[in-house]
């Protein structure tokens, strides 16, 4: 039985990706070879290079528009350092909205100033701070735009004229934005784009060169540029995967097509939960994130009978974070409607036992 992957990543993959994905490793297009066996510098994967960052900037808005789109390693965490190495001079702030915003601080005062310009930390994360002063005087501002552990979103991004810097790892390619307000966006594939192994890094090149400090070549975004992120062996088969993800969304109608399907999934098991007396949500309601849907049980005794539905139902990957507890349902691109329904029927169950 195909399991119902509700899992915050490594997330659920299209099965079209998936087939797609699984023929290249045993020979890709009929050149007689597996794909993560040929050269990164064969004719095949330079185009498959190229294809993926044209296409990331085509789903984003972004061709035409000085920026440029590289795959590179270490995930999101090694984006908190490089970040700071690379545009950090005196002055960064910061938006604090859990884990990995507080990981990000960490990497980025090893460079510099930071300023905590505002946190949710004083309620758990449960909700996205507002109404906060950004200084004028910063390098840049930076944000998480989607929190998997806590389960909440920024849905309104402030108007500054700081150059604004976004994790999006968890909700890439999940919604629209116009994206040309951000000078950088950085995303580990394995949340909604691909395998783990690589990140998406998208950068406006102007921002690029302020620093005053030696940059070393393996963390210079300049130099993965000039080089189209081939400086050295890129991860072959997680940017291919990405490709294929991005061709599928493109085929289904981009990111507005995308966008109603996530908003269908978020509302029918949102609505369960506010509806059900025997769940309760984390996230501050105007806050939730449409990706990952953090929620408790109100009866500690009916936990175990609601863990062997699930199993039995084969929904896998629901159990919370330990930071918040309780259950999370990450509902990627790639998860569908149907198998948010197969949750929604058994949480609507437990109220007839609750």
């Amino acid at each position: 039985m195909k399991k119902h992957n509700f899992s915050a990543g490594p997330c659920i993959l299209p099965q079209e990706v998936m087939r797609k994905a699984s023929e290249a490793v045993l020979e890709l297009d009929g050149i007689g070879l597996s794909l993560i066996e040929i050269s990164h510098r064969s004719k095949e994967f330079v185009a498959i290079m190229e294809k993926a960052r044209s296409l990331a900037l085509e789903l984003l808005g972004l061709e035409g528009k000085g920026y440029q789109a590289i795959f590179l390693q270490g995930g999101a965490s090694m984006q908190f350092l490089m970040t700071a190495y690379n545009l950090l001079e005196k002055k960064a702030g910061y938006v604090n909205t859990g884990t990995w915003s507080q990981k990000a601080i960490k990497e980025a005062r090893l460079f510099g100033e930071v300023v905590e310009v505002a946190s949710s930390q004083e309620q758990n994360f449960n909700h996205i701070p507002k109404g906060y002063t950004i200084p004028s005087d910063l390098d840049y501002l930076h944000l998480t735009s989607n929190n998997t552990i806590f389960g909440t979103q920024i849905k309104k991004f402030p108007k500054t004229d700081v150059s604004l810097v976004c994790d999006m790892s968890s909700d890439i390619f999940s919604r629209q934005l116009d994206f040309s307000k951000f000078d950088m966006i950085y995303a580990g594939a394995q949340k909604n784009m691909g395998p783990a192994g690589t990140t998406l890094v998208v950068v406006k090149e102007e921002i690029l060169g302020r620093v005053s400090r030696k940059i070393p070549s393996m963390l210079d975004y300049a130099v993965h540029i000039s080089k189209d992120s081939m400086f050295n062996t890129p991860p072959v088969f997680p940017v291919y995967v990405s490709m294929l993800t991005m061709q599928w969304l493109k085929g289904l109608g981009g990111i507005a097509a995308i966008e109603e399907i996530n908003e269908k999934k978020a509302n029918l098991l949102y609505s369960e939960i506010d509806l059900n007396p025997v769940f309760s949500g984390f996230a501050a309601k105007e806050d939730r994130s449409n990706m990952n849907a953090t929620f408790n049980i109100t009866d500690d005794t009916l936990k175990d009978i609601f863990d062997e539905k699930c199993k039995e139902a084969g929904i896998s990957g629901i159990n919370g974070h330990r930071s918040v507890g309780g259950y999370r349902a990450s509902m990627y691109n790639a998860l569908s409607l149907e198998s948010v329904g197969v949750l929604v029927d058994i949480m609507s169950e437990m109220e007839k036992k609750g």
